[in-house]
């Protein structure tokens, strides 16, 4: 990285953190702030923000901060609260998820005819999972029901690793290394392989070093400065050990840190607090990339037909399948909407867009663009919201009560 670069960066870190608390209060912070400055400073703006990184290392830097932010949030989960409204993510995850991969393709066969219906199918699947990250503001705002915070984040948390053999099945299927009738057999082996195995080395490998860390602790082994520590090297253990053994490091990391913030209730808090440090530092590299190597890059590309799905993609696509999903469920109108809104797409959706695009694929062009500009205009439409919305539906459950 050049000195500039990396001055312009510091500087820019250091201005955040003196203003942080007060940022986090109004519409203007998080992700919508580190993208815009990208894009302000990057060469689609002044140009004085040179860096950039290949696809290779967005992805890398997405996948850390996703394992990360997985990790630490699971880890503060209610779990009491999740188990007694557990209807509400295993709704939108087993019937919301599969309805919005739907509506997503069927949105993209009507507005991208040019594309081959795998390419199509890839796409809606790049823009199903929500944000853990983007939706932070939400979850952990206290106005906001519990119910709802437990099950946003459960459901943010899950339906990126349940979305990867997905992905892999449609990209084998665009690719032609798969025949449509075997894609049936394949796809059952990598979701046992991707859900077994994440699940299998999150909880294994949480259980041993949470042991090991606990009994440190009491023994007064550990260091004060080392002390920051554990937690994220747990993380990114979990998160890595499923990769390499062929499963998904995100159910790793985020079964992990459901077990983690079981075991340790009375350590969790102080350690957590330097893991959410590090995602967010990740988080912040993250989305100066996104505005400044990517946005900038696509957006002279732009159509009608791509800001369409966009904007399809963040309400209908998203909103009419977590209504339909909730039915039953007891749940109030405001409320369905609410969730429905508070689907952002954003590291995963990154991840993914990596992916698709180091496959070559003859509409490859056209799938980056798209999930770029979905991004981007969910950084800015739920970062312009997220205090306001969770603000009013708390005052409405409030005097609903």
């Amino acid at each position: 990285m050049p000195y500039a670069d990396l001055t312009i960066l510091a500087l820019f870190v250091f201005a955040y953190c003196a203003v942080s608390g007060r940022a986090e209060r109004t519409a203007i912070n998080g992700a919508l702030v580190f993208t815009l400055f990208g894009l302000a400073f990057g060469a689609w703006g002044l140009g004085l923000l040179s860096f950039e990184v290949d696809s290779g290392s967005l992805r890398t830097i997405a996948e850390l901060t996703l394992a990360l932010v997985l990790f630490s949030d699971a880890a503060k989960a209610d779990l009491k609260v999740l188990r007694q409204t557990i209807a509400v993510p295993r709704r939108l995850l087993l019937i919301g998820l599969p309805l919005t991969i739907g509506l997503g393709i069927l949105s993209g066969t009507v507005l991208f005819p040019q594309l081959p219906f795998f390419e199509v199918a890839v796409l809606a699947i790049m823009l199903a999972p929500t944000d853990a990250a983007l939706g932070k503001a939400v979850v952990s705002n206290p106005a906001v029901p519990a119910y709802i915070r437990q099950g946003l984040n459960a459901e943010s948390g899950l339906n990126d690793g349940i979305c990867v053999p997905i992905l892999y099945v449609f990209l084998a299927l665009a690719t032609g290394q798969v025949a449509a009738e075997g894609s049936g057999g394949l796809a059952l082996k990598l979701v046992l392989e991707e859900l077994g195995i994440g699940l299998l080395v999150g909880l294994g490998l949480t259980a041993i070093l949470t042991g090991v860390l606990r009994a440190a602790t009491r023994r007064g082994w550990i260091m004060d400065s080392w002390q920051q520590l554990p937690v994220i090297t747990m993380a990114l253990g979990c998160f890595g050990a499923a990769q390499w053994l062929g499963g998904s490091g995100f159910i790793a990391a985020f079964s992990g840190g459901l077990l983690f913030g079981r075991l340790a209730v009375t350590e969790k808090h102080d350690l957590l607090m330097a893991a959410e440090g590090a995602g967010d530092v990740l988080a912040l590299l993250t989305w100066v990339a996104f505005g400044a190597g990517v946005v900038g890059k696509w957006l002279s590309l732009l159509t009608w037909e791509v800001v369409l799905y966009a904007v399809l993609s963040l309400t209908l696509v998203r909103m009419l399948p977590v209504y339909l999903s909730l039915a039953g469920t007891g749940t109030s109108v405001r409320e369905k909407l609410f969730m429905g809104w508070f689907g952002p797409r954003g590291l995963a959706s990154i991840v993914f867009g990596v992916i698709v695009l180091d496959q070559h694929l003859p509409g490859s062009d056209t799938l980056t663009l798209t999930v770029a500009v979905t991004i981007l205009l969910s950084v800015v439409a739920h970062g312009l919201t997220a205090n306001a919305f969770s603000a009013r539906l708390g005052r409405d459950e409030s005097g609903a009560g």
